[in-house]
């Protein structure tokens, strides 16, 4: 590999880097949800901000509607929700991203 190559490859790295890619586990993802966010959000509802519910058209319109931006939002917190990067593994965190959104699609509804 010539000094030219590495530095393209590492340029390109450093400006478009590979997210982790978790695979999605759905009864982990919804015993994490039940366990760390259902006191607030049961049913897909929102009792502290009732109009930011994780239904799918609030998503979509809160650009909250892919696993990286609710992943996010769930490691930093915003508003009236906290941050559980301090409390969930960053692979906790992506099975409740992926679960909010398989649910988000269903209405919360089994």
């Amino acid at each position: 590999m010539t000094i030219i190559t590495k530095i393209f490859l590492f340029f390109f790295f450093f400006f478009f880097p590979i997210e982790k890619s978790f695979s999605f586990n759905f009864e982990q993802g919804e015993k994490l949800f039940q366990e760390n966010c259902s006191v607030c959000h049961q049913g897909g509802k929102n009792i502290i901000i009732p109009e930011k519910n994780l239904k799918k058209e609030t998503l979509e319109s809160n650009g909250m509607n892919s696993v990286s931006s609710i992943t996010y939002q769930v490691t930093n917190g915003k508003n009236g929700m906290p941050a559980f990067g301090g409390r969930l593994k960053e692979e906790d965190i992506n099975q409740v991203a992926n679960y909010i959104l398989d649910q988000s699609e269903k209405n919360f509804e089994k």
